[in-house]
C-alpha cells in the first residue's frame, strides 16, 4: 500500500507544504486553527512524517530526552506520566532511558540521547559527575534537572529539597514525643536524594542530642521485600526502639509488614515513617507517617518550563528554580 505525501496532506488541508510541516512539528507560528486542520488530514491520510529528515534539516528533532535511575518505583513512572501530560498537544515526545543509579550507566544514557538531536533534556538529581555536566552544557539545549533542589543546576531546576524533607520529618517525629529511633534504607551511596534525606534526619537528631540507635543499610534496591527483611533483622536484635525511619515508602510498607508479622503495635508502639506518599502505603491496615512528593505535578512543571523555554517566549518563564515542598502526614 502506498504511503500518503507531506504534499497530499498539505493539498487535502488547503495550506502550502511549508506549512504543513510547520503544523505537524507543532510551531508556534501557526495559528491554531490551521494546526488542526493539517493535523485532521494527516490522520485521514494515515500520513506519518520523516522525523529523522527532519532531524537533519532542522538539526533538531521532537523528542525530549528523559532520564530516570529506575522504573520499579511508582514515582517514577508517575514523574514521567506527569511528563508526557504537559507535552500532550505540543508535537513533542518524551523518550526515556533508565540508569538503574549507575552514574556512568547515566553518563553512556546521555551520550546516545544527546547523539539524536532532542528539543532538551531533562535528568533526575544534580549530582552527575563533571564530565557529565560538561556535556550537558555543551549540548546547547534547554537542560531541566529534576526532584532535587540540593546542589548547583545546570539550566532549570524543578524539585523538593531532600535535605529539608529529612529534617522537616525529624522534627515533626520529634515533636510527637519520638525518642529511639532506627534508619533503614537502601543503597543510599548510590540513591544520593535518599542519601540527603537520611543526613537532614540525622542533623536534626544531633542537635537534640540523640542518634540512631540501630541502622540497616544493606538492601541493593529499595523494594517492600527488602523494607520487612531489614526490619525482622533490627526488630530481632533491638526492640526498645519507637520509630524507624525508612529511605522511601516501599521499604517503610516492608517495615508495617514485618510489625505486623511480629505482633507489634504500630503506630503506638513503633511508629513506621517513609518519604513519597505512595497509594500502597495509605491503603495499609496500620498508619505510616511519610512525605507526600508531589511527583506528577513536578513532571507537569517540568513540561510546561520547557514549552515556555521553545516558544521563545522569555516573559512565560517566571524562575529558572522551581522548588516543592512536601506534605507531611501521619505523624501525630
Amino acid at each position: 500500500m502506498r504511503k500518503s505525501t507531506l504534499e497530499e496532506v498539505a493539498a487535502a488541508a488547503g495550506v502550502s507544504k511549508m506549512t504543513a510541516s510547520r503544523a505537524l512539528r507543532g510551531a508556534a507560528d501557526v495559528s491554531k486553527e490551521t494546526r488542526e486542520k493539517v493535523l485532521q488530514q494527516a490522520e485521514r491520510l494515515s500520513y506519518v512524517g520523516n522525523r529523522l529528515a527532519l532531524s537533519l534539516s532542522s538539526q533538531r528533532t521532537n523528542l525530549v530526552a528523559v532520564v530516570v535511575p529506575s522504573m520499579s518505583n511508582i514515582v517514577f513512572p508517575e514523574m514521567l506520566a506527569g511528563i508526557s501530560a504537559g507535552l500532550r498537544g505540543s508535537g513533542m515526545q518524551a523518550v526515556f532511558g533508565i540508569s538503574d543509579y549507575d552514574m556512568a550507566k547515566e553518563r553512556e544514557i546521555i551520550r546516545d540521547m544527546l547523539s539524536w538531536r532532542p528539543a532538551a533534556i531533562i535528568v533526575t538529581g544534580l549530582d552527575q559527575p563533571a564530565e557529565t555536566v560538561r556535556m550537558l552544557q555543551n549540548a546547547e539545549i534547554p537542560v531541566i534537572q529534576l526532584m532535587d533542589l540540593d546542589g548547583t543546576p545546570i539550566d532549570f531546576n524543578v524539585g523538593l529539597s531532600h535535605g529539608k524533607a529529612g529534617e522537616e520529618m525529624a522534627k515533626a517525629l520529634l515533636a510527637a514525643g519520638r525518642r529511639r529511633f532506627g534508619y533503614i534504607g537502601s543503597a543510599i551511596d548510590r540513591d544520593l536524594r535518599a542519601g540527603k534525606r537520611r543526613a537532614g534526619f540525622e542533623k536534626v537528631l544531633r542537635e537534640s542530642g540523640l542518634s540512631f540507635v540501630d541502622e540497616r543499610i544493606n538492601a541493593p534496591y529499595s523494594s517492600v521485600a527488602h523494607g520487612k527483611r531489614l526490619s525482622l533483622s533490627m526488630l530481632a536484635a533491638t526492640r526498645d526502639l519507637d520509630c524507624i525511619y525508612y529511605s522511601n515508602d516501599d521499604m517503610a510498607t516492608g517495615g508495617a509488614f514485618a510489625c505486623l508479622e511480629l505482633g507489634i503495635a504500630s503506630p503506638t508502639e513503633i511508629l513506621i515513617a517513609g518519604f513519597n506518599g505512595l497509594d500502597v502505603a495509605s491503603a495499609l491496615p496500620v498508619r505510616i507517617a511519610t512525605s507526600i512528593s508531589p511527583r506528577r505535578q513536578m513532571g507537569e512543571t517540568a513540561a510546561a518550563l520547557l514549552l515556555a523555554v521553545s516558544s521563545g517566549d522569555e516573559s512565560r518563564i517566571s524562575e529558572k528554580i522551581i522548588a516543592f515542598t512536601p506534605e507531611i502526614t501521619g505523624v501525630g
